[in-house]
């Protein structure tokens, strides 16, 4: 009965959508602790307040422009050329959300892939799947991203000597070669765009014209817009160096300053920094897209995460009993376990914070829980996240969809392909250097 609160409790709160994935977790919380008498464990608030300092900052480089400099950056990457466009867009699309720790930034670099692609007469499925795709596993690699914190935490509790590097180590190569290998596949995906059926009805039907007349992104780029690039960029950049090198951190009585308290800090630093020097308009960093989504993961982490604490602490033994053997014999197996936990919850870092803690107490190497990492981005398998909406919207040939069984869509391919080949890579590299 217990499981079926939490499922249910799961399955309500991602079906309507928003905030409502934190409140119902929190609903169901409230069945198990006063209903089926469970004792609630603490609540994850060093996860939630290490993604509320990085929304913070990211949510400030947008209010100062940083992120449209950032978007104009990337235009001119993408534009570069066209035709390379299915191997280029996914490197950008990855090397744009591994630096803004978000992948929101998606949004405004698929109408460009899609009308680029459409120009050089490269269907726009290609480049435009695996670019979501991509964002989601850089989300994976990212050192500010709520996921790579969520499982930050999760590790310094087991091994505090398993730091922030040790998880770039593993996560940055095995995501990027995940990401170019499936790009490498999506090339031959689909027929060509001319030789499309879709395509060539929609211009037959005048729906669509042959030639587009594409306007570059307009953005008038700012010196503050820079400026607010820049610091945000040294303040990533900070926050690995203390990661990987321990002696860099303030110490007190032999104890070094635990990393979570050091990316809040410094995230928060540089929010104040980029409204200082670029004089933000303060009541314009709440109100951008980045700090919704953002107050939304940390509602959702709130409610789920300490729901799935909650739970998994009080039948810890009855888990353990069932799994044990499997995991001990299989680690690869509890992968399954997070790809499925990632399409009900919609969120790596909430999946992170939900099911980590039961693989440590299954006794699953911390290495092999790093290379398992990527296995939280299934949420492609289902087509209703808002990236893959826009995706498909903003393709004009109609080539990017959604089939007749609403599982075979176009994201299904590059997802697996990526999923797979970053968990696989991520065991070789964890046994080779860890």
């Amino acid at each position: 009965m217990e499981l079926i609160v939490v499922l249910a409790a799961i399955f309500i709160g991602a079906k309507k959508g928003g905030l409502s994935l934190g409140i119902f977790g929190g609903f169901g919380l409230a069945i198990l602790v006063f209903i089926f008498n469970l004792k609630p464990q603490s609540p994850p608030i060093d996860v939630m307040l290490m993604i509320v300092a990085v929304i913070t900052a990211a949510s400030t480089l947008q209010a100062s422009g940083g992120i449209d400099y950032m978007v104009k950056v990337a235009e001119k990457l993408l534009r570069a050329y066209p035709p390379a466009i299915t191997l280029v867009a996914p490197i950008v699309s990855y090397l744009f959300t591994f630096i803004a720790g978000t992948g929101h930034i998606a949004y405004a670099l698929l109408p460009i892939i899609s009308e680029v692609a459409t120009e050089a007469k490269v269907r726009p499925e290609r480049p435009l799947s695996i670019s979501v795709i991509a964002s989601q596993q850089a989300i994976t690699a990212s050192p500010i991203s709520a996921a790579t914190a969520a499982l930050l935490s999760v590790i310094a509790i087991k091994n505090p000597s398993i730091g922030l590097s040790d998880i770039l180590m593993i996560s940055i190569p095995s995501t990027l070669i995940g990401v170019i290998v499936a790009s490498v596949i999506q090339m031959f995906i689909g027929k060509d765009l001319e030789k499309d059926s879709a395509y060539l009805k929609r211009i037959k039907d005048g729906v669509l014209k042959e030639k587009t007349d594409l306007n570059s992104f307009e953005y008038k780029v700012s010196k503050g817009a820079k400026y607010s690039v820049l610091i945000f960029l040294l303040s990533v950049l900070l926050i690995v160096i203390l990661g990987s090198v321990d002696n860099l951190r303030p110490s007190w009585n032999g104890a070094y300053m635990e990393m979570s308290h050091i990316i809040e800090i410094i995230m928060l630093a540089s929010a104040g920094l980029m409204i200082l020097i670029t004089k933000t308009n303060v009541v314009q960093i709440a109100k951008g897209n980045i700090f919704s989504a953002g107050m939304q993961a940390v509602i959702a982490i709130f409610g789920i995460a300490w729901m799935g604490d909650t739970f998994f602490g009080a039948n810890i033994d009855f888990f353990k009993g069932l799994l044990t053997h499997m995991v001990t014999e299989h680690p690869w197996t509890f992968a399954i376990a997070l790809f499925l936990m990632s399409i009900m919850l919609f969120s790596q870092a909430a999946t992170v914070r939900a099911l980590m803690p039961l693989g440590v107490s299954l006794g699953i190497p911390i290495p092999s829980l790093i290379a398992m990492f990527p296995a939280v981005n299934g949420y492609f398998f289902i087509p209703n996240y808002p990236t893959i909406v826009a995706a498909i919207n903003f393709d004009r040939t109609g080539t990017t969809s959604i089939g007749k069984y609403v599982i075979n869509h176009s994201f299904q391919i590059p997802g697996f392909i990526a999923t797979i080949i970053s968990v696989s890579m991520g065991f070789i590299i964890a046994y080779l250097i860890l």
